[in-house]
């Protein structure tokens, strides 16, 4: 088709991340200059650090569970129970040092449930099965707060299959862990951690809507996380107050690193960069770590000066969290790949091409560093926003070669849909939104068609291979996964 091709940073073809990170000489240099643009820009702008939640450590209750070893059974009569205990939790507190861990033994159901009625203030259980069979799991299991199960292989074995089979047909909030890779276990247990900045954190909602994009109790309900709605008056004055200097040094940054600026003008960019001064304003304020503004209808009815597509590209970079459209159910999985993953969310209107078996994730801002604030970046182009041709936008090419994962939250069902996709590059297309990211879909494309009544158009994609800590978290958190492809 004419006006259509694929695109990477040369213009010729889709560039790995291997090539990306190791044939880029610049990378080095553009982190430097980031750095240092970063550290001028922003002198006079809110640390971010008072974004951050209260850095309060989750209290997690390690639960082990044996009966007494002069009884025969696995692993064995005589097991050094003792021993084993000492050393899974030395092992745990250093790998985890975020996280207070509160070991215990529990040798019965009745024992179990003495625990659970002295233990109102621990955030969840990670129970360890080191010798069977105890009745303890089943009772700990039911408790109806987060718990991982983890077998500790040829000693729990049987009552972890047994425990972890039922609460799952139960839907309990249970994730397992049966591996020999205690690195497995880790990751399991580290979602505790994700889970209680979840619980901390506020999320802004910019809009003059009665309603919203995803329900705040449910949000709540499920996440933890407070939902502030504040209306365009509120974001309009932070805009007005916004001190102008700021404001030219995140456009020059943003432009000098830019590969090019196509459409906008240097006033238009500047507008941006006071749209995002008054953005960290904001954040800071409430002390919020992720804002939604719902920003076609504000912008398109005059209520908005400029669109806040560079700010979000800039917050989403740096670690905190803005979100297109005022769209809750897709800030919180944003919101989750920052907490749990360490990298961020893109938000999508994909486009679906059954002859290439391709989604294209398109929209008119993403960030630049999609392997986490500390990674590589990799080019951007700054626009005009597509649909009604003004404001300043973001045109990321991102990298190709690289395994994503994608998610959307469904507030009504409490469910979340996954499907995961490889890029192969960036699409050229003057129609629709500026950055469109081509990915070819793992698994039955036409499957792909069949959830979009359910979970709306957008989609959050995040790079890298997060389907078992999505499903970890998901069961955590009582949320049920929805395959698409």
């Amino acid at each position: 088709m004419r006006n259509r091709r694929l695109i990477s940073v040369d213009g010729k073809r889709g560039l790995s991340r291997r090539e990306f990170l190791t044939g880029c000489a610049g990378c080095t240099a553009y982190a430097s200059i980031f750095s240092l643009a970063r550290g001028k820009a922003a002198a006079s702008s809110p640390p971010l650090s008072q974004h951050t939640v209260d850095g309060q450590k989750p209290k997690i209750r390690l639960v082990f569970t044996h009966i007494a070893p002069d009884r025969p059974t696995w692993p064995n009569i005589g097991y050094d129970y003792e021993g084993r205990k000492t050393e899974l939790t030395a092992k745990l507190r250093k790998a985890l040092p975020e996280i207070e861990f509160l070991p215990v033994t529990v040798q019965s159901a009745q024992e179990a449930e003495k625990l659970l009625q002295n233990d109102q203030d621990v955030d969840g259980y990670v129970v360890y099965i080191v010798g069977i069979w105890t009745g303890a799991v089943r009772k700990i299991a039911s408790s109806g707060k987060p718990t991982v199960l983890v077998d500790d292989l040829y000693a729990g074995s049987g009552e972890f299959l047994i425990e972890y089979a039922a609460s799952r047909r139960q839907s309990l909030k249970v994730a397992g862990v049966s591996s020999s890779r205690f690195e497995d276990v880790v990751a399991a247990v580290r979602c505790f951690e994700c889970i209680k900045k979840l619980r901390a954190a506020t999320v802004l909602d910019v809009t003059d809507s009665e309603g919203f994009w995803g329900d705040p109790k449910v949000i709540k309900e499920v996440f933890g996380t407070e939902v502030r709605k504040i209306n365009s008056p509120e974001i309009n004055d932070a805009y007005q107050k916004a001190e102008r200097s700021q404001a030219e040094k995140w456009a020059k940054y943003w432009i000098e690193n830019a590969e090019k600026v196509v459409e906008p003008s240097p006033e238009e960019i500047k507008k941006s960069g006071a749209m995002y001064v008054a953005l960290l304003d904001l954040l800071s304020r409430y002390r919020a770590q992720a804002i939604a503004i719902d920003c076609l209808s504000l912008f398109y009815s005059g209520k908005l000066p400029a669109y806040p597509c560079l700010g979000f590209f800039q917050l989403n970079n740096d670690g905190l969290v803005g979100a297109c459209e005022g769209d809750l159910p897709s800030t919180m999985m944003m919101l989750l790949a920052t907490y749990l993953l360490g990298r961020p969310g893109y938000i999508s209107d994909p486009v679906i091409d059954t002859s290439k078996n391709q989604i294209i994730y398109a929209h008119c801002v993403a960030p630049s560093k999609v392997f986490g604030p500390k990674g590589p970046a990799n080019p951007y182009r700054i626009r005009n926003h597509s649909e009604d041709r003004k404001g300043a936008a973001i045109q990321s090419l991102m990298p190709a070669g690289e395994l994503t994962t994608s998610v959307e939250f469904n507030t009504e069902r409490k469910e979340i849909v996954l499907h995961q996709a490889t890029t192969v590059g960036n699409i050229e297309e003057d129609k629709a939104c500026r950055t469109k990211l081509a990915a070819e879909v793992h698994g039955d494309i036409n499957k792909l068609l069949g959830e979009w009544d359910r979970f709306g158009w957008h989609r959050v994609t995040v790079y890298g291979d997060h389907k078992r800590a999505v499903e970890t978290i998901s069961a955590l958190l009582g949320i049920k996964i929805i395959y698409e492809a």
